[in-house]
């Protein structure tokens, strides 16, 4: 595989949560991919994605079947160095306790739209 001659950026919104598990792994997969290729990569939990960022959720939910849990895929993008961003839903609250420790900042629905904007690329899984 070819490498970028410079680090793109790219955004990846991830809209799939415990209602559709075989979805899940896949965003985690990709970033994974794309930041051993050297991109700069951004994951964005928005809406009920933001789930996978909850403890019992990501050490519980699996893609398949006796799978990974989801956490896994998400612990593998990480080490890749991909940055992971949740939005905040106005008016809910968050148990920050409860959120797995990968997680690097809750981020508003305005800087979504602001990385849109900038990223070289913007995927939606």
């Amino acid at each position: 595989m070819s490498r970028p001659s410079k680090a793109q950026r790219v955004l990846i919104v991830v809209s799939s949560g415990p209602s559709t598990p075989a979805r899940c792994a896949a965003p985690f997969h990709t970033a994974t991919l794309l930041a051993c290729m050297d991109a700069e990569v951004t994951l964005f939990l928005s809406g009920e994605a933001t789930q996978l960022a909850r403890s019992d959720v990501a050490e519980h939910l699996c893609a398949v079947p006796g799978g990974e849990p989801i956490r896994y895929f998400i612990q593998q993008a990480k080490l890749a160095g991909a940055r992971l961003l949740m939005c905040r839903a106005p008016g809910v609250s968050i148990d920050e306790g409860a959120l797995i420790p990968e997680l690097d900042e809750i981020a508003s629905g305005g800087e979504l739209a602001r990385m849109i904007l900038e990223y070289d690329r913007v995927l939606t899984l």
